[in-house]
């Protein structure tokens, strides 16, 4: 962990030993008490943050788990696998709670929306069909989903069903991400290009722009909490884009590796890029300027998160221990 995005300075490191394959992907709580862990073992695993110990280990995928992520309020859960199935758990009791099933090939990528803000609806088109959307609301939970097989889906988090299912990318989908104010949900592709799908079109029908000019297979989108969105690529390049435009505000050049994963800082002021050149980069959002590095530990270089304070993780997820900083 490191004390902000100007001072790089390691101020602890903590290990998580257990998984007996290589650990693929990790998600922390939102106040950072708990972290989880998904493997090529097929097993995800929950530990204390603070202390290192596993405290529970959960069986049921019958793939390697390429994806995990946590709810807003920390009340749930969840892990995507090889084996095609997404499933939900309770944090209070590592109980099962959904397996959710839709997608046809790997599921590479699980997001939760930032708590209370959809709902689903059921509105009229034409004479007689109905078709179920997504509306702005102060209730309800959702999950989103992306897939090899080209899609990206969102889940009722309640009922374990699909509420929409997204088509139109050439390349798998491999990160998506959804707005804070719940207007899109944005989806990074293998076929180089971002799309935006707005959630609440009043007809039901799916309307999307797509982001085009990395040169690369897309590997990690993010929005800040006023609304801007960071795209990661294997093109060694981070863009950050105005979704209400569609234009490209900035370009960030400096890794000499593919782009792993993003983080915004929480006043949206930097975002954090962590790539396979075994650095992380803090950039300016408004100038577009690299502001500092972190490099030289390749257990850092894969995962990257701020904490509410401002502080900035770094954590390594491609050996059997996850190391965390």
């Amino acid at each position: 962990m490191f004390k902000g995005p100007r001072d790089l300075n390691q101020l602890d490191l903590t290990k998580f030993s257990g998984h007996k394959d290589e650990v693929n992907c990790v998600a922390f709580s939102s106040d950072f008490q708990f972290v989880v862990t998904g493997s090529d073992d097929q097993r995800v695993r929950v530990f204390n943050s603070k202390t290192g110990e596993m405290v529970c280990k959960l069986k049921g995928h019958t793939g390697a788990i390429k994806s995990v992520a946590v709810s807003p309020d920390s009340k749930y859960f969840a892990s995507g696998s090889y084996d095609k199935t997404i499933r939900l758990w309770r944090t209070r009791d590592a109980e099962l709670v959904h397996e959710l099933l839709g997608h046809s090939k790997s599921v590479e990528i699980v997001v939760f929306s930032s708590e209370g803000e959809y709902e689903t609806d059921v509105v009229n088109v034409g004479h007689s069909k109905s078709v179920e959307i997504v509306v702005f609301s102060s209730e309800g939970e959702y999950l989103a989903s992306g897939s090899w097989d080209r899609t990206a889906i969102l889940w009722d988090k309640e009922r374990g069903v699909p509420v929409r299912i997204f088509v139109g990318h050439e390349g798998l989908v491999q990160s998506v991400a959804f707005s804070p104010d719940g207007r899109w949900l944005a989806t990074g592709s293998w076929d180089f290009t971002v799309r935006l799908w707005t959630l609440n079109s009043p007809d039901g029908v799916d309307k999307v722009t797509v982001l085009e000019g990395h040169k690369g297979n897309i590997h990690a989108v993010v929005f800040s909490k006023d609304g801007m969105l960071a795209s990661g690529s294997w093109d060694k390049t981070v863009r950050l884009w105005n979704p209400r435009t569609g234009h490209a505000l900035h370009v960030l050049k400096g890794h000499e590796g593919w782009v792993q994963a993003l983080a915004f800082s929480p006043d949206g002021i930097y975002v954090a890029s962590a790539g396979d050149d075994e650095s992380v980069r803090v950039w300016d959002v408004a100038e577009g300027t690299c502001i500092n590095v972190l490099e030289g530990r390749t257990d850092v270089a894969q995962h990257c998160a701020f904490t509410p304070g401002g502080a900035l993780i770094a954590s390594g997820a491609w050996g059997t221990t996850l190391t965390l900083t």
